[in-house]
């Protein structure tokens, strides 16, 4: 059970902390170990499960005793050296090298950036639009990287939208839609608006063989969803921190498939896009020769930190495990919720689920906030709840959810 105790690992920092003992090797040294935890020591990370019920992983995961005691680190060493950038820059490397062990990529085909947003940027700004002017997606991708893509108007471009179907949009939804002259085809790994898979593989094979290029918005599934860019084939995917990577915001990553090339450069762009970003040179403008080249300026190192110390615990979980635990969870809550007369926006199909269980309500934000009020957080948008899963959670977690929509519907029509 985690308890109190002087972080002695941050030079009897000043503050108290209530987590596990770490080890007196800095997490940035030990890196993560073997994928053998199972999901009650996983769970026992997570100070929170002693209260609550945390199944609002899709807006932001919980907090582990790993991401105390690395802030922790942080800001001892900014106490202690005053600007140890050094130190702090090795650390994101470190975070840039879990994210690519993550994806199955190599740490130079990953940048560093802020958000999603920021990635889609980079790949929009950089199309070449001069003979291929459509993007295509659909209105289940989340808005803020649509709005990137509809941003392009202003240079010539026109984006598509493909229309979901009772919350499922298919392969062949893409397929008959494709174009010889769409430039980009953007496929979320997983929905946000209510946890469907989507068949990525399928719909790049059918985007390269005219020639575009694809974009894929991983946010709402790694850490849970196994992924593997070779396998994907995809052209370029983002993800943050601070969902199921268990980290905190201001900390994402875009890959960027090796050998692709670029006759537009970043006009978004900075000091750590540059071949030697300390030769400090105005006058110079060489964008590095991989991922890099789509840094911009200095990044958030305190995110680095948390973004370490979560990734490192989702590396030591075993990726086919994890997902079926959580799937297992899901089709529990999906059995449960169906057999007692509610309707759900998220697919029925387990193959099409991923960490998520969406539920109509006509108030989602009320059923959200009296779900709260009982020690059960999950995520309102829009027309639903959405109760996200992930390898920390329990069947009693999913059984505390359900209790609470059983009981909301009491006082309120859903």
């Amino acid at each position: 059970m985690p308890h109190f105790f002087r972080n002695e690992s941050a030079h009897r920092a000043t503050c108290i902390v209530a987590v596990t003992p770490p080890s007196h090797q800095p997490i940035a040294e030990r890196g993560p170990g073997p994928m053998t935890m199972t999901a009650e020591e996983f769970r026992s990370h997570f100070p929170i499960f002693e209260e609550k019920a945390h199944l609002c992983s899709c807006s932001e995961g919980a907090l582990s005793d790993r991401v105390i005691v690395a802030m922790s680190e942080f800001m001892t060493s900014w106490r202690v050296h005053g600007a140890p950038w050094h130190a702090w820059m090795e650390h994101v490397d470190l975070a840039r090298g879990l994210f690519a062990r993550l994806i199955h990529a190599s740490p130079e085909n990953v940048a560093v950036v802020s958000c999603a947003s920021e990635a889609a940027y980079h790949v929009a700004s950089t199309l070449d639009l001069r003979s291929s002017r459509r993007i295509l997606t659909n209105d289940l991708e989340f808005p803020s990287v649509a709005h990137v893509w509809l941003a392009q108007k202003s240079r010539g471009a026109q984006t598509d939208f493909i229309a979901h179907k009772g919350g499922v949009i298919t392969a062949e939804d893409y397929l008959g839609r494709i174009r010889g002259d769409h430039a980009l085809v953007s496929v979320p790994l997983v929905s946000y608006a209510n946890g469907l898979r989507l068949p990525v593989r399928t719909i790049a094979d059918a985007a390269h063989a005219v020639g575009a290029r694809v974009f894929v918005d991983a946010y709402q599934g790694l850490g849970v969803v196994p992924v593997d860019v070779r396998e994907l084939d995809c052209d370029y995917l983002a993800c943050g921190t601070l969902k199921y990577l268990l980290g905190a915001p201001g900390l994402a990553f875009l890959y960027v498939r090796p050998g692709l090339e670029f006759r537009v450069e970043p006009p978004l762009t900075g000091w750590f896009a540059r071949q030697e970003p300390f030769a400090f040179d105005p006058g110079l403008l060489d964008y590095a020769d991989d991922a890099r080249r789509f840094q911009t300026g200095t990044p958030a190192i305190p995110a680095a930190f948390a973004g370490v110390a979560g990734m490192s615990l989702v590396l030591e979980t075993q990726p086919q495990a994890n997902l079926e635990h959580v799937l297992s969870l899901g089709d529990f809550l999906q059995d449960e919720l169906l057999r007692a007369g509610f309707s759900l926006f998220s697919p029925t199909d387990r193959s099409l689920r991923g960490p998520q269980v969406s539920v109509l309500a006509q108030d989602a934000e009320g059923l959200g906030a009296f779900l709260a009020d009982r020690g059960v957080l999950v995520s309102p948008r829009g027309q639903a709840i959405r109760i996200s899963l992930h390898y920390y959670n329990s069947f009693d977690d999913a059984r505390r959810v359900l209790q609470g929509v059983i009981d909301y519907r009491r006082t309120q029509p859903m």
